[in-house]
């Protein structure tokens, strides 16, 4: 607070970077590089999943996932996730960061082996299975998304806050790029030990037995790197702002930072006491008071996040049939199965690589240096500006010889996404809320941006059908078509946009500043120093 500030809060906003801010980056990013493999995996192998499991005998065309069955299985991770956020985003402010961290984890390991188990005879109950445990896997990953922003927040120095926020978050970058990479690599070492014809020369061979392991593996890799930073965040000490501030422990909060900064640290806890004698009947987050201070903030960060998330989880999980409808990806029936999957982790491991990763690093390097509100309009405006660029002139970008056009200006868009709102949106509900609903309100922010997502997931599923019904997917009615879908991407960004209005810059300030937990004591003590004040000259005029 302004003149009650804790030592160990101060130390925490002043001290130099050193190995254990790295260490939480690593510890915290590692659940993130698996979430985000986790949701991405699902969408290299969906084509595959098809050909297992709905082949049709005499159909020209290889098996693909009922419309119903696709939405599921693309989108039932989504609402796992949106569960995930309000529930651990709350337990973290109730329970402690620390303790619920752990859980999540764990969730994720069980849950990814699951998945990839999957149980059944039949293709039902095969879908069945993988959609039930990716629900629970999605629930694990959304408790990650508001508990290491807040642990990494609550960590760092205001210094280089957003930064080290950032680096946690542009793990998902690696977790996207290596999801590419192992499903190249599973997919080439099948391929060439089970070599098959097309679909077109046979229809029945071209999907050997041995295919059913491929997905498998791909998804249940995604345990690995979860499983070996467990012990790591049950190790990590609670963070002092929860300790001081929320569990009201100033001698647990002092002995923790002392040993991870190594200093000499006061515990003061005649500070706490009156901080806590101060906020006695502090409003909540469905008060009219938290209403006026934070109302707008939190309608900036849910809003930002929600028309984000349509468009950056439509593009991600439907890239394959983006690529496809523009001819980068050959026609499903001139390849066989393994082929097919191989193709598609191609592509979707160059985007990653040219356009994904180097935008969350950008962010790293910069967001301290020309803020958050800055990198989030720009996202914004060159996401709209380039998905312009693929929607209206759509029709040359699909004819032969323009295919690495579209590829680059579509790479161009994920590369502002990420040195931008996707970005961002993660790391300012970490900064902006006070600390015994910063949690919480992250992880609302966090589900209405997942809301976003399923709306993208699903809705763009059907929406980029063609608009002729006999070149549609099979099971699907007819759509507005890739082009028109990219206009209504447009829209979303733009809106974006605009919502980013309602979002306060934090760049350099402390947590408890833009919180505005100084504010209440200030007020506070004024209102103390008038009633000492009124007290005295009443006493004066008696005597």
């Amino acid at each position: 607070m302004a003149k009650q500030q804790l030592e160990v809060l101060n130390a925490l906003d002043v001290a130099k970077t050193q190995l254990y801010h790295f260490t939480a980056i690593i510890i915290a990013g590692m659940g993130f590089f698996t979430d985000a493999y986790d949701l991405f995996c699902i969408s290299l192998v969906t084509k595959l999943l098809g050909r297992i499991y709905y082949y049709e005998a005499g159909s020209s065309s290889p098996g693909t996932l009922p419309p119903n069955v696709a939405a599921a299985v693309n989108g039932v991770a989504f609402c796992g996730t949106l569960s995930g956020q309000l529930f651990f985003g709350w337990l973290g402010d109730k329970m402690g960061r620390k303790k619920v961290y752990g859980m999540t984890l764990m969730i994720m390991v069980i849950c990814s082996l699951a998945s990839g188990l999957s149980l059944g005879h039949t293709s039902k109950s095969v879908m069945a299975t993988l959609c039930f445990f990716r629900f629970w896997l999605g629930f694990g990953i959304g408790g990650d998304y508001p508990l290491s922003a807040t642990i990494m927040s609550e960590y760092a120095n205001k210094r280089t806050r957003g930064s080290f926020i950032a680096a946690v978050f542009a793990m998902q970058g690696f977790g996207i790029l290596t999801g590419g990479i192992v499903t190249l690599i599973v997919s080439a070492a099948f391929k060439k030990r089970y070599d098959a014809l097309p679909y077109s020369l046979d229809p029945a061979g071209s999907t050997v037995p041995e295919a059913d392991f491929v997905w498998r593996l791909i998804l249940m890799f995604g345990s690995i790197p979860a499983a070996m930073t467990y012990y790591s965040r049950m190790k990590m000490p609670e963070t002092a702002r929860y300790t001081a501030l929320v569990a009201k422990n100033a001698k647990q909060a002092a002995q923790d930072m002392s040993k991870v900064l190594q200093v000499e640290i006061q515990s003061e806890p005649e500070k706490v006491d009156s901080i806590a004698m101060q906020e006695r009947g502090q409003f909540g987050i469905l008060s009219k008071e938290f209403a006026r201070r934070h109302g707008l903030h939190l309608v900036g960060t849910t809003t930002t996040w929600f028309f984000l998330d349509i468009a950056f989880y439509s593009q991600n999980l439907f890239q394959k049939d983006i690529f496809s409808a523009v001819g980068w990806i050959p026609k499903a029936a001139t390849m066989n199965a393994l082929e097919e999957v191989f193709k598609i982790s191609r592509a979707q491991t160059l985007i990653a690589f040219c356009g994904t990763v180097p935008g969350y690093w950008f962010t790293v390097a910069l967001i301290d240096v020309i803020g958050r509100f800055a990198i989030q309009m720009m996202g914004f405006f060159f996401m709209t500006a380039f998905l312009l660029g693929l929607a209206i002139p759509y029709h040359h970008w699909t004819t032969p010889g323009n295919h690495i056009g579209f590829v680059v200006m579509y790479a161009f868009t994920f590369f502002f996404a990420n040195f931008g709102p996707n970005s961002t949106t993660f790391i300012v509900p970490a900064e902006i809320f006070p600390a015994r609903l910063r949690s919480t309100c992250h992880g609302i922010s966090a589900a209405a941006g997942k809301a976003g997502a399923i709306v993208g997931s699903f809705g763009f599923l059907y929406a980029a059908q063609s608009k002729d019904k006999t070149k549609t997917d099979r099971g699907y009615p007819a759509g507005i078509g890739v082009r028109n879908s990219l206009f209504v991407l447009c829209v979303c960004t733009f809106l974006g946009l605009l919502c980013t209005l309602l979002v306060p810059e934090s760049k350099g300030k402390s947590l408890e500043e833009m919180s505005g937990e100084n504010e209440e004591e200030e007020m506070q003590e004024s209102v103390r120093a008038v009633g000492n004040g009124r007290a005295l000259v009443g006493g004066i005029v008696e005597a």
